[in-house]
């Protein structure tokens, strides 16, 4: 309600740059946004599909567990999911910086970078295509069709380090991943008419993620490792917390 309520160039507040998780390497990550990031979602879609399933799996375990263990590993699972979700944001982030930075220091000196090299970066990073005889109707090396180029590049480039994630998804992937650990062969209706077991949903559901995860398809929005390390958290946590308990997973 709060994002709708403050929405809007009069707003004067943005609940995105401001509690969002943003990149480390952006001016407008903070510190509190690792925690914050979990109570925005980005439409009633979204909240909706992430508080069901809080609600199927979580429930289960907070009557196990009783509400202030779940509320911390529920907490700390979302944590390790945005941290684990930041450290790819910079793996990726990394090559784009230090060939940006090369330009940069190009721009400000006495020779900038050529057409080519513009042209290249654009394309490697932003999967542009770029035709320099047809932009500006300039020709290759001309000094106004490179300052224009590379305010373009300045621009995306901004809006990719500071792009938002927002969302519980992580946080409630470790839950899921604690429920088919405790109660693997718990049938699940899916559409709440095809029966299976939690175990083959959660290794499904776990895998599709990480084979998306690792292609990280260009135009793909969703935050895929903050899911793989939701549930990577949530399962190492259940597993030391549950040492004592063994179950039979098969």
């Amino acid at each position: 309600m709060a994002q709708y309520a403050f929405r809007g160039p009069d707003s004067f507040i943005n609940m995105e740059d401001t509690f969002a998780l943003h990149a480390w390497q952006s001016s407008l990550f903070k510190p509190w946004q690792l925690i914050t990031h979990m109570f925005l979602h980005g439409d009633f879609g979204h909240i909706f599909g992430n508080m069901l399933a809080l609600w199927m799996f979580g429930s289960v375990l907070e009557n196990v567990w009783g509400s202030k263990r779940f509320l911390t590993f529920y907490i700390v699972c979302g944590l390790g999911a945005a941290l684990i979700h930041l450290l790819f944001l910079s793996y990726e982030f990394l090559p784009m910086m230090k060939d940006y930075q090369l330009l940069y220091q190009m721009d400000q000196g006495q020779q900038s970078a050529s057409t080519g090299q513009l042209v290249r970066f654009m394309e490697k990073y932003f999967q542009t295509p770029i035709d320099p005889a047809h932009t500006l109707g300039g020709v290759e090396n001309n000094a106004a069709l490179n300052h224009y180029l590379f305010n373009q590049i300045t621009i995306r480039y901004q809006e990719m380090l500071n792009t938002a994630t927002i969302g519980a998804s992580g946080a409630v992937f470790g839950v899921l991943a604690a429920f088919v650990y405790l109660f693997p062969n718990t049938y699940i209706y899916i559409y709440f008419l095809f029966p299976i077991k939690a175990k083959w949903l959660g290794i499904l559901y776990f895998t599709y993620e990480l084979f998306f995860a690792i292609q990280n398809s260009a135009g793909d929005n969703v935050a895929r490792w903050a899911h793989v390390g939701g549930a990577l958290v949530g399962l190492l946590i259940v597993i030391t917390w549950n040492r004592g308990n063994r179950k039979d997973f098969f």
